[in-house]
């Protein structure tokens, strides 16, 4: 590793004058002609000249010299050109980027959510977004609740979708997108499986089946338990809703999910609640810094959609 002081007073001082000029010396050496270069760059064929000039008389040697009704760059020159593409080649490639990343038709959306939306929310939410927007890109994480709002809060995702909710937190703004009914889940020969509605009161005595602490669905699982005056016995506790369902098709204990999208799994049955329990879906953005223009233009189109 080099370091500030590895670097000699005249080759910092060298670097710093040269750096304004390593495109100019680029193009001329790829078009050999001040007047077409001086048009690729905008900018008048005498300014070209007088940098050139002013280029040589720094080192003290010439950088080009003329042939026939062209110029060449000479060794020096040809030297500084070389050293020149290497480096603009990776400033050209994150200019890219920076111009792509502000341009909210091309621009890049991180979407953070949780596990149990990934299968169909978050599929039709960029299938609407992408129709108004095609050539727009997406990077999607996903994870636990508290890991999602974690990775917005320090920037790595811009937007994320969350339930619950976060409440009180100063630094995030969040508008709620759809409820979602939460159901049930026995398995088929369970005593109760056959019932249309269940009290959550009913299932204090059985084990269950939860995700891990962190999860967005333990949260409203541990409140709704709370305030139905029970305390539940956990028997297995896992990362994965699907994980959760094959548990609980297995015999090994009850749970408390949304429905399955395509309805109950094999060896399974799902009842509703009474009184009904829901969980709210909402999309969370950080209140302490503007989002890149993709993903705000991802807000604007998914709020505006919004199912009531």
């Amino acid at each position: 590793m080099v370091n500030d002081s590895d670097v000699s007073p005249d080759v910092s001082q060298l670097v710093a004058h040269l750096s304004p000029t390593l495109v100019l010396l680029r193009v001329v050496a790829e078009e050999g002609h001040l007047t077409r270069a001086a048009d690729r760059l905008g900018v008048p064929q005498p300014t070209v000249s007088r940098t050139l000039a002013r280029l040589s008389e720094q080192l003290g040697t010439p950088v080009t010299f003329r042939q026939g009704r062209g110029v060449r760059l000479t060794r020096t020159g040809r030297l500084l050109a070389d050293a020149a593409d290497e480096s603009l080649r990776g400033l050209e490639a994150g200019c890219r980027g920076v111009l792509e990343e502000t341009d909210p038709q091309r621009g890049q959306v991180v979407l953070g959510f949780q596990h149990t939306m990934g299968s169909i929310l978050v599929p039709g939410l960029i299938s609407d977004f992408r129709e108004r927007h095609p050539r727009a890109r997406f990077g999607l994480v996903q994870g636990a609740r508290t890991d999602m709002l974690t990775r917005l809060h320090e920037g790595s995702v811009d937007l994320c979708l969350s339930s619950p909710l976060p409440t009180g937190a100063e630094h995030f703004d969040s508008v709620a997108l759809h409820r979602q009914q939460l159901m049930v889940v026995l398995y088929t020969d369970h005593r109760l499986a056959g019932r249309d509605t269940l009290r959550l009161g009913e299932l204090a005595d059985e084990d269950f089946i939860a995700t891990r602490p962190g999860y967005g669905l333990r949260q409203i699982f541990t409140e709704l338990t709370g305030g139905a005056g029970f305390e539940p016995r956990l028997a297995f506790e896992g990362e994965e809703v699907d994980t959760v369902r094959g548990l609980v098709a297995a015999g090994l204990g009850v749970a408390l999910l949304p429905p399955a999208d395509t309805g109950p799994v094999p060896g399974t049955a799902e009842i509703p609640l009474h009184p009904a329990a829901h969980r709210t879906i909402g999309l969370v953005w950080s209140s302490l810094r503007p989002l890149p223009p993709a993903a705000r233009a991802f807000k604007d189109v998914t709020l505006n959609d919004r199912i009531p």
